[in-house]
């Protein structure tokens, strides 16, 4: 500064999720990892808005339409090409005036905005399901409910179990023993049956029914972990440090422990993500999934099921490559986001 002194300026240390963030951008796995999460999120947002896959239920196929490099299939071609028109019948007076009407008909449904069935397709890029309707586009269309279950459910899940543990393990005494009693509840009957037991009280079929059921029976898991997080945290010098300055018992919880143990919470959060997209399946296999009119991946497994037995395998390999792309994907960088994101790590 001139007229004083130079004052030396200490630059501000790193907190801790920018030094995650160095770490995280040195790996490059992770990297390409979080590229294909970003690309799915992607098709989500773009599904929902309808800039993709907005006609998955148009039948633009011929039924089973094979995918286009195994070829059209003969039986299926022929099927898709219009019946030719039928010569005039001399025994028919009516015949010709019919036509007539028939095409005065079509011309006003045209004019009204609506289109003549065209010739149906032999062949699609990625085949067609038993109605017609292109894979592709189902794929990505289902793809958008099976991944907002997994996130969403998983995300309650997670809010749930870090909320209960943290109360748990950071108070104890009597607020301790009430959790815990609700946790060995909840643990003590079957998964399924826990699941399948929601869902008969919810009674309803739809996307916040299938979210609702996962997030309120899936928090076993991150509540025992998180608990046992904070009874180790909650004796520690920061923690104390944060008690010396008046910090409220909130601030204590949120802001001083849980960015030390958010890398748990990620942990599970991938584990359940999977998890949940997985027990989406069984539950439109079940009939507590999604309802008539709402594809996801679970319920084109479902359709696959029947026609894996005909031989028509495509459906079945579109849901499961972009199910297992996902999972693996999700899974490798919140293992990266785990280790970036642990203080005890360098």
């Amino acid at each position: 500064m001139t007229g004083a002194d130079p004052v030396q300026l200490h630059a501000a240390s790193p907190g801790l999720w920018t030094l995650a963030w160095r770490r995280l951008r040195a790996d490059r796995m992770a990297m390409a990892s979080l590229a294909v999460v970003c690309l799915f999120l992607l098709s989500v947002l773009l599904s929902a808005t309808g800039l993709v896959a907005a006609g998955w239920e148009d039948e633009v196929a011929v039924n089973y339409a094979p995918p286009a490099f195994m070829g059209p299939d003969t039986a299926l071609a022929a099927l898709s090409q219009p019946a030719a028109p039928a010569p005039p019948n001399a025994f028919d007076p009516l015949g010709s005036d019919i036509a007539v009407l028939k095409a005065a008909i079509e011309e006003n449904a045209a004019r009204q905005g609506k289109t003549v069935q065209a010739a149906k397709a032999a062949t699609l890029p990625f085949g067609a399901d038993k109605w017609g309707h292109d894979i592709v586009k189902k794929t990505i269309k289902g793809g958008q409910t099976s991944i907002v279950v997994g996130l969403v459910a998983a995300l309650v899940a997670v809010a749930l179990g870090t909320l209960f543990g943290a109360l748990s393990g950071f108070y104890g005494g009597v607020v301790d023993d009430l959790f815990n009693w609700f946790y060995s509840v909840f643990t003590a009957i079957p998964s399924i049956l826990m699941i399948l037991t929601v869902a008969a009280v919810l009674q309803t079929r739809g996307v916040l029914t299938i979210v609702l059921i996962l997030g309120l029976t899936g928090w076993t898991g991150p509540y025992r972990l998180m608990r046992a997080e904070y009874i180790k945290h909650k004796a520690r010098e920061y923690v104390m440090a944060a008690d010396a300055i008046g910090a409220s018992g909130w601030r204590k919880m949120f802001v001083h422990i849980f960015p030390n143990v958010s890398h748990v919470a990620l942990v599970q959060m991938s584990i359940l993500v999977v998890g949940f997209i997985k027990a989406e399946v069984i539950l439109s296999f079940l009939g507590f999934g999604v309802p008539v009119g709402v594809v996801s991946w679970g319920s084109m497994l479902n359709e696959a099921q029947n026609e894996l037995i005909l031989g028509k395998w495509w459906q079945l390999a579109a849901a499961a490559s972009a199910m297992a792309l996902l999972v693996t994907a999700f899974s490798l960088f919140a293992d990266a986001l785990r280790d970036a994101l642990d203080p005890k790590l360098k």
